[in-house]
């Protein structure tokens, strides 16, 4: 049968030994036929590559070879263990090989050299006229063989592999060996899909050399900050090219780490007082529905980035939204009503159940990635589960969609925008410490902007005490920002007395005589967790 290619990395091969026909045919004219080429091209058309250059570099050099052989004339290597005769018949007997491979497993290959070695094997048919075979294998026979050694040798495996991945360089090695060996031995490709990625570069692009003192060791970075925090780095790469790595780069994926484990650290402790009520989607306020909004959205992405092994998407994608959409904005805005509504609230217990799907989606779609860091997180929050790798992802449902509720909140941020940008000034010029001092007067020279905010706690949603909203441009001196162009923002003091649970600044603190230093809604708070407690 025709096995391997030539020789190593092209290498033309060695004149004699032990050959096989041209994978053309007859004397390696012609493409017709089932032939070793024809079988190999085809197993390609039918393989996934990743990324999709790969095939056509590795049709390049199967579409261009020269003959195949398996052996190679050196003084070293495996040994091509049969026994021919003078016209190239190769001995096929039961015994003969049985003895050959207890010679091996208790000696190792160079039992094939030893003295003796021709009598040994083939016993009573040692008068007879066949020669031994002195050539090795290829040198790549030895890898591209592997998934018989492997998929069909485990009962917890299958043939063929879903997976090959390796560098870019095994197309002309492992990759191509695997192939050939494949197709000649059982029709088609040992793999279903093949991933190559480039080479590790130092943090400057160059290539790591002890010379240089710029080698990267990955156990250094394991001891000395974690495994997940050298897994993030290779999710967070562009594999499919050549990847940079130094201590630089580290720092920044530590830091990108720490703030995502704080993220998920302050979800565990606020749904610690979670009774896992379930609130039904219409029952919920907007701004909990715009976030299961965005976790139908991030499912989709997620599951397609696996699909296409495009990890850096995901990462990307979720580290934006634990930093960008909850941590500096939903977990913000919602903390006073966590914190401070009553346990009857609606607002608070959709809150708490938003944020259980929240810790339960970002979990388990990051467990592939930051495995130690996930099964911790879960196990924390479920004591009584084996670990996150045996849950699936949760099912999303079609309803958590709504592309009408996610464009009005578009605008509703957008303003918030300013908003914010305006009190940031404020507090950098010591005019306020908090935002829950100021009372800004917004003005809005949009039709669809002010429809958009129509209705909505706007004051609550820029964490202010009050928030005044006012038809038209303002006047010239409002702050404002380029790419909210018909929003001006006047700031203002917020006027009334500071409540001391909820630090808002309202008139109606003191309206309650058994709480005197409360507002009205967090005394009605306090006087519901003193009955439940009694």
């Amino acid at each position: 049968g025709h096995l391997l290619p030539s020789g190593e990395k092209g290498e033309a091969a060695a004149s004699g030994g032990l050959s096989v026909p041209s994978p053309q045919g007859g004397e390696g004219q012609g493409e017709g036929g089932d032939t070793l080429r024809t079988r190999a091209l085809a197993a390609i058309d039918n393989t996934r590559f990743v990324p999709a250059g790969g095939k056509n570099r590795l049709r390049g050099m199967i579409e261009n070879r020269p003959d195949w052989v398996l052996s190679r004339q050196r003084a070293w290597g495996v040994p091509i263990c049969v026994f021919a005769d003078k016209a190239g018949n190769v001995l096929v007997d039961d015994a003969v090989n049985a003895r050959i491979l207890e010679a091996f497993e208790a000696e190792g290959a160079d039992a094939w050299f030893a003295d003796g070695a021709r009598e040994r094997f083939l016993g009573d048919r040692a008068h007879e006229e066949w020669d031994m075979v002195t050539d090795i294998l290829d040198v790549w026979f030895d890898s591209g063989s592997t998934h018989t050694f492997t998929l069909e040798d485990r009962p917890d495996l299958k043939w063929p592999a879903d997976v090959y991945l390796e560098g870019s360089d095994q197309h002309r090695g492992w990759f191509h060996s695997s192939l050939l060996e494949g197709c000649a031995t059982r029709g088609r490709a040992p793999y279903n899909t093949v991933i190559t990625h480039g080479f590790t570069m130092d943090e400057h692009g160059r290539k790591m050399s002890k010379s240089l003192g710029n080698t990267v060791v990955p156990q250094d970075v394991m001891k000395k900050s974690g495994a997940d925090i050298l897994r993030l780095w290779v999710m967070t790469t562009d594999y499919w090219d050549d990847q940079r790595l130094g201590d630089q780069i580290i720092k920044t994926n530590v830091d990108s780490y720490r703030k995502l484990r704080n993220t998920l650290r302050w979800m565990l402790g606020t749904l610690a007082h979670d009774q896992g009520e379930e609130i039904a989607l219409a029952d919920m306020p907007e701004l909990e529905r715009l976030m299961l909004h965005r976790l139908s959205e991030l499912d989709a992405l997620v599951r397609k980035g696996y699909d296409d092994f495009d990890f850096k998407r995901i990462t990307r994608a979720l580290n934006d939204f634990a930093n960008i959409e909850l941590s500096a904005f939903y977990f913000d805005v919602r903390k006073d009503a966590l914190y401070c509504d009553a346990p009857s609230s609606l607002r608070r217990r959709a809150a708490l159940h938003v944020i259980r799907k929240l810790f339960d989606c970002l979990v388990t779609w990051l467990a592939p990635m930051l495995p130690f860091t996930m099964d911790e997180a879960w196990l924390s929050r479920n004591p009584e589960a084996v670990s996150v790798h045996l849950e699936q992802f949760p099912d999303v449902p079609a309803e958590w969609k709504d592309d009408v509720l996610a464009a009005r909140w578009e605008k509703i941020r957008a303003v918030r925008t300013v908003v914010t940008g305006a009190l940031e000034i404020e507090r950098r010029e010591k005019r306020i410490g908090s935002s829950l001092e100021a009372a800004p007067i917004v003005y809005v020279d949009d039709e669809t902007l002010l429809a958009a905010l129509d209705g909505r706690d706007f004051e609550e949603i820029c964490i202010t005490s009050a928030i005044t909203i006012e038809a038209g441009k303002g006047p010239e001196d409002a702050f404002r920002l380029r790419e909210v162009a018909d929003v001006a923002v006047v700031p203002a003091l917020a006027t009334g007395t500071k409540c001391a649970r909820s630090w808002r600044v309202t008139e109606d603190v003191g309206s309650d005589p058994d709480y005197p230093d409360v507002s009205a809604r967090d005394a009605a708070a306090l006087r519901e967790l003193a009955a439940l407690a009694g």
